[in-house]
């Protein structure tokens, strides 16, 4: 349906979206600096030209007009003696007067009615003036004052005198010699201004851009060092301003040497936090591997207590937290161990440092896994979906079980008995294969949705927790499809729950891959 005006309404959006993106485009925040610089130099010199050139004009006109009031003057001077001196009682033909100049108009007024008139062309020939021209010289008040007219043939400067019989003599000289004159300084003056302007904008250009190289070099330094991975991991901060940019004593040298003095502070923090990451790293792994070893042997004695030692209740119930926690206490370890693994593989050239990779299907990793968690957590619904072809990627298979099996491990954890979990994997056109964990369990908060990647981060009340969690687990899926060369999202709202893998296929890993990172 269209309603009235309709086509007018669309008219005024259209035309308020061009505007609307025309002062966008000519908007000067959007310009660079050297067009902006450029363009304020062009509007000072088109003020600087327009200035001198009213200046020009008005001085010339002045000049001029005077010149020109100067010759009407002689010129009246001499017609009115020749009126004057000419024998007979008739009117003279007073363009014979001595001196009289082309162009020159001469008439006599008699009782407000033109008399006589006529002008002198440069051909000398005697033109005759118009009803118009007389109606304008017959409203002329003779006083000697000059005054500017247009008449039919141009504009002329026309003087009115009392001559003896009480008519009135009116002398005129033709403005079109002044008029020329300041139409060529006019022309002159827009031909050079525009010719300055076109120079000053050329070389302008080509000055502020040499000049303004330093801070490309400081932009282009800072556009390298933003892409950098800082965040972790042993960083080489090399780049740096030239230093032909970064000399002090000019403003943009101040701030060339002080980006660099800046990038060296930055790498001194880099290095210290990088020693200070892998002493963490060292100590944590050093920990953990001699912490097994103690762990186990406590897990042995408890097992041997309280198989050949006749206990209490009491005592049978403290040695059974005391296994307990130890099994928990060798879970974290482990935990530790596998993060601390996974951290000194990334810090390894290419991050890849480790065992060969394996070319590996998927589908029965995810249908051993979840039937594992079946069986293990049966007051849950699990159900899997994979394709009937093979979806392949290249990684470890002991690895890639573990992610399998922390998150559905989460699921299972942090959801309600009854709750459903759906695996599906599948493949995308590029040949990534794509794993989903679903649940429609309470869901996760919005805000710990941010941190859930942490290490130690763990869930709050909003997900009901039946075992302890040490909050290493999803630190460690991370850890591991990062070293495979995937990622791992998660999407949470009351009722649905999403964890997403994403892995590259087996025919895109293996074009720069040669060697996996060694978890073990």
């Amino acid at each position: 349906m269209t309603s009235p005006g309709g086509g007018t309404m669309a008219a005024k959006v259209t035309n308020t979206g061009i505007s609307t993106r025309l002062s966008r485009l000519f908007h000067p925040g959007r310009w660079h600096l050297s067009a902006r610089l450029v363009a304020v130099m062009l509007a000072l010199l088109t003020v600087i030209a327009v200035l001198i050139g009213m200046v020009s004009y008005a001085t010339l006109s002045m000049t001029l007009t005077n010149q020109l009031d100067a010759s009407l003057q002689q010129a009246s001077v001499r017609t009115a003696a020749f009126y004057a001196n000419a024998p007979g009682t008739g009117t003279p033909d007073l363009l014979e007067a001595r001196a009289t100049s082309a162009g020159q108009l001469s008439a006599v007024l008699s009782n407000g009615v033109v008399h006589y008139a006529g002008i002198l062309s440069p051909a000398g020939v005697r033109q005759q003036l118009t009803t118009a021209d007389a109606d304008v010289l017959a409203g002329l008040t003779p006083n000697g004052q000059v005054s500017s007219e247009r008449l039919s043939i141009g504009g002329y400067r026309l003087q009115a005198v009392a001559v003896p019989g009480g008519n009135t003599l009116i002398t005129g000289l033709p403005m079109a010699s002044t008029q020329q004159t300041l139409s060529t300084l006019v022309a002159s003056i827009v031909l050079v201004s525009l010719a300055g302007m076109l120079a000053l904008g050329w070389a302008g250009t080509l000055i502020i851009r040499r000049n303004m190289r330093p801070l490309a070099q400081l932009s282009a330094t800072a556009t390298q060092v933003s892409t950098l991975r800082l965040d972790a991991g042993e960083v080489a901060l090399g780049a740096r301003v030239p230093d032909e940019a970064a000399h002090r004593g000019t403003e943009v040298g101040n701030v060339g040497h002080a980006f660099n003095a800046m990038l060296d502070n930055v790498q001194h923090a880099l290095e210290a936090r990088q020693r200070s990451e892998t002493k963490l790293r060292r100590f944590v792994a050093d920990a953990s591997h001699e912490l097994r070893t103690p762990l186990t042997a406590i897990r042995g004695y408890a097992e041997l207590l309280a198989m050949s030692e006749p206990l209490s209740a009491d005592g049978q119930t403290a040695l059974g937290r005391v296994q307990d926690q130890s099994v928990r206490m060798s879970r974290l370890v482990e935990d530790l161990l596998t993060l601390a693994r996974i951290d000194e593989a990334q810090q390894s050239v290419g991050g890849t440092a480790g065992r060969p990779l394996q070319q590996l299907n998927l589908s029965p990793l995810v249908m051993e896994a979840v039937t594992d968690l079946q069986v293990a957590t049966p007051d849950h619904t699990w159900s899997f979906s994979v394709p009937d072809e093979s979806v392949e990627v290249l990684g470890e298979d002991a690895a890639l079980r573990q992610v399998l099996l922390n998150l559905l491990g989460n699921a299972a954890k942090h959801t309600p008995a009854g709750t459903a979990v759906h695996t599906e994997l599948s493949e995308s056109a590029d040949g990534s294969a794509i794993l989903e964990i679903s649940d429609d369990g309470p869901g996760i908060d919005q805000a710990f949705q941010r941190i859930i990647f942490d290490r130690f981060s763990r869930a709050d009340q909003a997900r009901t927790s039946t075992t302890g969690s040490t909050g290493l687990g999803l630190s460690i899926v991370q850890g591991i499809v990062a070293a495979h060369g995937g990622t791992v999202s998660v999407a949470s709202r009351p009722g649905r729950t999403l964890f997403t893998v994403l892995l590259p296929g087996a025919r895109v890993a293996s074009a720069g891959a040669t060697a996996g990172p060694d978890f073990h």
